[in-house]
Formats: structure tokens, C-alpha cells, sequence
């Protein structure tokens, strides 16, 4: 059963960028080549921040919402 949300990328002929599939829209869109686990990009179709959860291969998922914690 596949994972809502993650989706895996591919390098393009182009070195300096990815192709991945946002995993809101299922539109293809061109990622860094040089991102890193953890990094948050924004999704240049929605504008939605998608985290960087794998690089082999390269899975995207919808970053998660900052709470506020309030001095906890």
C-alpha cells in the first residue's frame, strides 16, 4: 500500500536539479540536486512547504505545521 504524501524523484539530464512529484498535486517539479535530509523547500505549483525525508532515493513529503510552545 503505497504512503500518501511521499513520492520519489528523479535526476535529470541536468546535473544541477531533480524532477520529483509533488505530493499534493501529482505535478512534476525541479528540486535542487544539491538538497539535503531534512530541508524544507516550497513547492513552486502550490507554494506549499514539502520536507526533503530521503535522498536514495529522493522522497518529498508535506512538511509538517510548527506549533507554537508557548515556553514549555
Amino acid at each position: 500500500m503505497p504512503i500518501r504524501g511521499r513520492v520519489s524523484a528523479t535526476m535529470t539530464s541536468d546535473t544541477d536539479t531533480l524532477t520529483a512529484e509533488d505530493p499534493i498535486t501529482g505535478e512534476e517539479i525541479e528540486i535542487p540536486a544539491d538538497v539535503e535530509v531534512g530541508e524544507i523547500i516550497d513547492s513552486p505549483v502550490t507554494g506549499t512547504e514539502l520536507e526533503v525525508i530521503s535522498l536514495d532515493p529522493v522522497v518529498l513529503e508535506e512538511a509538517p505545521e510548527l506549533e507554537e510552545d508557548w515556553g514549555e
